[in-house]
């Protein structure tokens, strides 16, 4: 009835609700919404709507939801940086049931400072049960070292993991073709092996290649989040080195796990303790095996080092050790798991050249003669073929003498024959 009546009374602009026009009560103020784009243009430029909503909450304690930050920059004009393509169907595999069953790691060169520094190299790890980062780093560039302090810390903080998860780099795994197995290897029947695949076999860790980018999706998405994010942390920052950047990226950590971690179906912990007798010193560092010399001296690229008598042993001529490059720089050497008593050794003397020296010094060079200029030959007619003579004083054209001795049975003499002639 009300509506006829409306409808009766107004028309068609009866049917019209009656709040139309109105401003509602949640609306957002007109200075939230210009501090909203002052803050999106100016200080948090280059972020995300969903990472600048969530940094207006913490820093600027305007709780504003991104629908209504999307909706503001999208009135003037400012799109979010990040690209989203239309999403295709894919299916995952599963995810480990505990935390640590499975670490995949990876590095990611770039432009992590936009211009302000020189290009890094971020080395990380994701674990694959909570999407968790145990803990990353920043490098000048993708080496062994930065697998050995990110695989270190890890150890150190939660225990030793099952398995590891990376690509296929030389620095997990050795080409036979590239670099051929030592004589050492080949005798004990052992593959090729490199000093990351030496340090996963001593903590007991399943090294797990891949064969395609698509296999290690989960790290890769993390980088992908890492470079929209923390570059703009980085950015807002000013961050200029590599040591500002890692202590950003050391603050960073603890948000990010925050935000995007998940509950793992099982929650009991799969990383294993640290032996007790175990020194991580002894294990973390790169070995190498060298054969002592008469001097007992060892040579390390550089280093020369002198072997004390130690451990009731006055020598060690030809004995073969380890030598422990550890991660500050210093060296030990060890025998039969034993460390022995060490301390540099004076390199060796350089090599003089002998020089001619004039009676009152060195002579000086003198200016090279002129190279005599080759006269052309005539070309010789080609010679017949015919068969080889030796010459005179060929052993051939000798009489061959055959020398030989017998006893005269009549007379009992010895009688020497020289090629038909008899001597007595």
């Amino acid at each position: 009835m009300e509506v006829t009546s409306s409808l009766s009374r107004e028309g068609a602009a009866g049917l019209a609700h009656g709040n139309r026009g109105r401003k509602p009560v949640h609306t957002l103020g007109e200075e939230i919404r210009k501090q909203v784009v002052e803050l999106g243009q100016e200080k948090y430029q280059g972020f995300n709507h969903q990472h600048l909503t969530e940094r207006l909450g913490e820093e600027e304690r305007l709780e504003v939801s991104r629908s209504s930050v999307r909706r503001i920059l999208l009135a003037v004009g400012m799109r979010s940086p990040k690209k989203r393509r239309a999403p295709r169907y894919r299916r995952r595999r599963e995810r480990y049931a505990r935390e640590g069953m499975l670490l995949q790691i990876d590095g990611s060169r770039h432009d992590w400072l936009e211009g302000r520094g020189p290009w890094v190299t971020l080395i990380s790890s994701i674990d694959d049960a909570t999407g968790k980062v145990p803990f990353a780093l920043f490098r000048e560039q993708e080496d062994a070292q930065g697998y050995f302090l990110l695989l270190r810390q890890i150890v150190e903080k939660k225990g030793i993991p099952l398995a590891v998860y990376h690509d296929r780099h030389g620095i997990f795994e050795r080409s036979a073709w590239e670099e051929p197995q030592t004589r050492e290897e080949q005798l004990r029947g052992q593959e090729p092996t490199t000093q990351m695949g030496r340090l996963l076999k001593e903590l007991g860790v399943e090294s797990i290649p891949v064969y395609s980018p698509q296999a290690k999706g989960r790290i890769e998405r993390l980088f992908k989040t890492l470079q929209d994010r923390l570059g703009s942390e980085l950015r807002l920052a000013q961050a200029k080195t590599l040591e500002e950047a890692q202590r950003v990226l050391k603050a960073f950590l603890p948000r990010f796990n925050r935000r995007f971690s998940v509950p793992p179906s099982v929650p009991d912990l799969a990383y294993r303790p640290i032996p007790p007798r175990r020194k991580l010193e002894e294990v973390f560092c790169f070995k190498y095996y060298r054969t002592v010399g008469a001097d007992n001296v060892v040579a390390l690229g550089d280093h020369r080092i002198q072997i004390n008598p130690c451990h009731g042993r006055q020598s060690y001529n030809r004995a073969r050790v380890e030598i422990q490059e550890r991660m500050d720089g210093s060296l030990a050497v060890y025998y039969q798991g034993k460390c022995l008593v060490i301390q540099p050794a004076p390199k060796e003397a350089p090599v003089l050249r002998v020089q001619k020296r004039g009676r009152l010094g060195f002579r000086e060079p003198s200016a090279p003669s002129p190279l005599p200029t080759p006269k052309e030959k005539t070309p010789s007619p080609p010679k017949a073929n015919s068969p080889y003579k030796p010459g005179p004083d060929h052993p051939w054209r000798k009489l061959w003498k055959r020398k030989t001795q017998r006893t005269d049975i009549f007379t009992g003499h010895q009688q020497t024959n020289l090629g038909g002639r008899v001597a007595s």
